[in-house]
């Protein structure tokens, strides 16, 4: 015991340290890496890091809640459950977590509506022991009636958890489904409806496993202080021999018809204080549009110098904002959330939302208040490259989400490269109609 607790706190120094301050920060975004494709279709990508003696292992997945089935939404973050937790051919329940307590390193899993990711740092010298872990959950995860229940009640807790704790959780789900208007994409990543995760069988998330789960519909990133071509060498030792899996059904990519501006009322009667919701369908993710969509996400709604901080917190018509830019699949959407202590600042807080967005339209930006913008955007840029784990998951969700890594160190110019001009044709094209208002009302 006396080992474990000073291998957790070497570690966990180590990746304090690993962590540079803002002072600090690189301005160049740029390091190696390279890639190489199984027969499988596994695809890995590599970057040595010799900064510390560790190794961050991200496996992501391209599958998400949009691919739940119909009818039993949830399918996605259950097996994400089962993965993280339930164990697989070699490996007990809870004993991939075990493994990774006890060589002091640090895991999580998070599954969004696109993809699925699992990621580990660990010292350097246990990444064999890591992919191992990764391979047989990929090769073999443990599904059967008691490991598939087990899963379903704690799915159902956390929902029954969100419930009592979020109570604006219910209109959050409805704006969704009027803002996407696609059923692939409007629902919680965890679900909604209980007796929907009651009836998922063991057979279905068997089916879904095999359909999603397989090298080639994944990706592996390994960033850190590594030997390449050893690193090759047990990358292909444990995931080549798994066979590739049959390629996924798509996706109903089905976009909502446009629309002029809709206003709804949402009648809600467990909600404390009033509020509302707003969102902008915008356009899809990674055209030229949307990297100067993100900086207008910056102007109007990141950080205390944005407008509708200071607007809206800053005189205190609201007291709760959130939001910004929000990317599902081929749909992009603009949306926030602001609460209100009651229907007059509710009102007055809906006129500045539209009075800035209107402003935007019809002024040109001020040069001073738009490289602002432009530099909080790069300072959050950059800070995901601050660690061998950010470099991991930003290699492998680029890879995902594009299908390349071709513009990896080149991007951050397109955010850098928008203009005043830029801002009022984007707030023209997007922001001149087709609003999507939810009004939260009390009774």
């Amino acid at each position: 015991m006396k080992d474990k607790k000073i291998i957790v706190l070497g570690l966990s120094l180590l990746l304090f340290w690993a962590t540079p301050s803002a002072s600090a920060q690189q301005e160049d975004p740029s390091f190696p890496f390279s890639s190489f494709t199984l027969e499988n279709g596994l695809t890995v990508i590599l970057s040595v890091d010799e900064s510390l003696p560790l190794v961050s292992i991200v496996a992501a997945y391209r599958v998400g809640s949009s691919n739940d089935t119909p009818g039993k939404y949830g399918m996605a973050y259950l097996t994400e459950n089962l993965m993280m937790f339930k164990g697989s051919r070699n490996i007990g329940p809870m004993q991939n977590i075990n493994y990774l307590n006890r060589i002091g390193g640090e895991f999580n899993a998070e599954t969004n509506a696109d993809k699925t990711i699992f990621s580990q740092t660990v010292p350097s010298n246990q990444l064999a022991l890591v992919l191992w872990l990764e391979s047989d959950r990929m090769n073999s995860l443990s599904i059967n009636a008691s490991s598939v229940q087990q899963a379903k009640n704690s799915l159902i807790e956390e929902i029954q958890i969100f419930r009592a704790i979020n109570p604006y959780r219910q209109s959050a789900i409805y704006f969704d489904q009027l803002l996407y208007a696609n059923p692939a994409y409007s629902h919680p990543v965890i679900g909604t409806n209980i007796n929907d995760i009651r009836d998922i069988s063991v057979d279905d998330v068997s089916n879904f496993y095999s359909m999603y789960y397989s090298p080639n519909n994944a990706v592996i990133s390994i960033v850190g202080n590594i030997d390449i071509v050893q690193t090759t060498e047990l990358v292909r030792k444990y995931f080549e021999s798994i066979p590739a899996g049959k390629k996924p059904d798509p996706i109903n990519l089905e976009k909502p018809e446009e629309t002029t501006d809709t206003e709804e009322i949402f009648e809600h009667i467990l909600a404390p204080s009033p509020g509302f919701y707003l969102g902008y369908r915008l356009s899809p993710p990674y055209t030229n549009d949307y990297y100067i969509l993100t900086i207008i996400d910056y102007l109007l709604l990141q950080g205390k110098s944005s407008r509708l901080y200071k607007r809206l917190l800053g005189k205190r018509t609201a007291f709760h904002l959130e939001g910004g830019i929000e990317i599902r699949k081929d749909f992009t959407v603009f949306k926030l959330m602001a609460l209100t202590n009651e229907d007059m600042m509710k009102e007055r807080s809906r006129r500045a939302v539209f009075s800035e967005i209107h402003r935007l339209r019809t002024n040109l930006i001020q040069e001073k208040e738009l490289q602002r913008a432009k530099n909080m955007f790069k300072a959050d840029y950059l800070k995901q490259f601050e660690t061998t784990l950010g470099k991991a998951v930003h290699l492998a969700e680029t890879y995902i989400e594009k299908g390349h890594l071709d513009e990896l160190f080149s991007e951050l110019n397109k955010y850098m490269r928008v203009t005043p001009t830029h801002v009022m044709r984007a707030m023209n094209s997007y922001f001149s109609q087709g609003s999507i208002l939810l009004e939260i009302t009390i009774r």
